[in-house]
């Protein structure tokens, strides 16, 4: 792979040129989201997600791109989102999750911020909510068995779920009309003082998820119980949102 980029921000003149150039008039806007548009960005390891919005007639263009979007990620530049404004306006109760976050971790890098002001109905996020909870539960159960209690393997499951349960926890918290912290770790001990759970469970997880773990196989299998118990305790409790 080649050099990583540093500083999000430092690209941003160039990408912006090359994808103007790919599309002109078509390209809607350019929306740095995730890690990287936050605190917790740590070059080399978090993703850079960039979020290209284009008009209908380049949406169906998208194959402008490919050296683009090719030279990027041999710079660590995660795949781009493509998407059109009309697709977010008519998705925002299919994914209230992802378009929360989205709103609330975004920097506009080019054209026009179509996530600010973005309408969340809370039963739709409510929904959304319990369907994810319950059904990451579900998940985690089966990764646990197909890992045969492995802890090395387990690390590898703790590392991917995590960002999907901060969302969550995220989201959470907005229902509860309370202010989502920047900081993944914030984040978790936010949630855990509302919804009753164990803050310790999850920080563990994120020091896995951040390398920052010496956790020992054992560990991690009873780490990883620990998490099935405090994810049983959340989706027992969802359905009492409103």
């Amino acid at each position: 792979m080649g050099r990583h980029v540093a500083d999000p921000a430092s690209i941003f003149p160039k990408i912006t040129a090359e994808y103007q150039t790919v599309f002109g008039d078509d390209l809607v806007s350019i929306i740095l989201y995730g890690s990287a548009a936050g605190p917790d960005f740590q070059p080399g390891s978090s993703d850079i997600n960039f979020m290209i919005v284009l008009t209908e007639k380049g949406i169906q263009q998208i194959d402008r791109s490919l050296d683009v979007v090719a030279k990027w990620r041999r710079r660590g530049v995660a795949l781009p989102l493509f998407l059109t404004e009309a697709y977010v306006t008519t998705s925002l109760d299919v994914f209230p999750i992802e378009y929360l976050g989205l709103a609330k971790n975004h920097v506009r890098v080019f054209g026009k911020d179509i996530l600010d002001g973005l309408t969340i109905q809370p039963e739709c996020l409510r929904l959304q909510c319990e369907r994810e909870i319950k059904g990451k539960l579900l998940l985690l159960r089966q990764a646990f068995l197909d890992c045969g209690g492995r802890g090395k393997a387990l690390k590898a499951v703790i590392k991917g779920a995590l960002p999907a349960l901060i969302a969550i926890f995220k989201a959470l918290l907005h229902l509860r009309g309370m202010a989502a912290p920047n900081r993944k770790r914030e984040v978790i001990r936010t949630a855990a003082g509302a919804f009753g759970l164990d803050a310790g469970v999850f920080e563990s997880m994120l020091a896995i998820r951040e390398g920052k773990s010496a956790a020992k196989n054992v560990e991690v299998a009873a780490l990883f119980r620990d998490c099935l118990k405090e994810m049983e305790r959340l989706s027992d409790t969802i359905d009492s949102l409103t």
